[in-house]
């Protein structure tokens, strides 16, 4: 009889170790750890009604194993599908779509120099152009310009935009 629980604290602590490392691949919220932790907590009970010796290495293995497996679990877990987006880091497809974005828009920006449009807002010295029916911000290079007058792109570089007055 006793025998018995000596399997089945085994057994419990077995059922425990699977059940962390199945928390750390099924999204649960937490469930499957809970039960993963009342399965240790019995297997180290059974261990100790079968002989206090055999309790005590269970729970002292149980206390070791633990820490070591949480650590190791965000470890594994974090370079997951789902761990990476509950942790908020975007994806190699969508990081490089964002950077293929931003390159054309650079470029869009650069393309820019030399057209002509009209100040919608007092650049005094930043404020809103709209050049080919897009508006812009942009950069008074010079002087100050006035809302309403007509305005040449002199240098585009990244998102930064500088204009000055037609024929100045």
């Amino acid at each position: 009889m006793e025998s018995q629980y000596l399997a089945w604290g085994l057994i419990l602590i077995g059922v425990a170790v699977f059940l962390v490392v199945v928390e750390v691949f099924v999204p649960s919220g937490g469930i499957i750890a809970v039960v993963a932790a009342l399965s240790a907590i019995a297997g180290v009970i059974a261990l100790f009604v079968h002989d206090p010796i055999w309790g005590l290495i269970g729970l002292v293995g149980v206390a070791i194993a633990t820490p070591i497996a949480i650590i190791g679990g965000f470890k594994i877990w974090s370079s997951t599908k789902i761990g990476r987006r509950m942790l908020g880091e975007e994806s190699e497809i969508l990081l490089t779509r964002q950077r293929d974005e931003e390159r054309q828009r650079r470029e869009q920006v650069a393309s820019m120099v030399g057209m002509e449009g009209v100040c919608l807002t007092d650049l005094h010295p930043i404020g809103v152009v709209r050049i080919d029916d897009k508006r812009y911000d942009a950069q008074a290079e010079v002087q100050f310009i006035d809302a309403g007058e007509r305005i040449v792109v002199q240098h585009a570089d990244g998102f930064q935009m500088k204009v000055r007055r037609v024929g100045s």
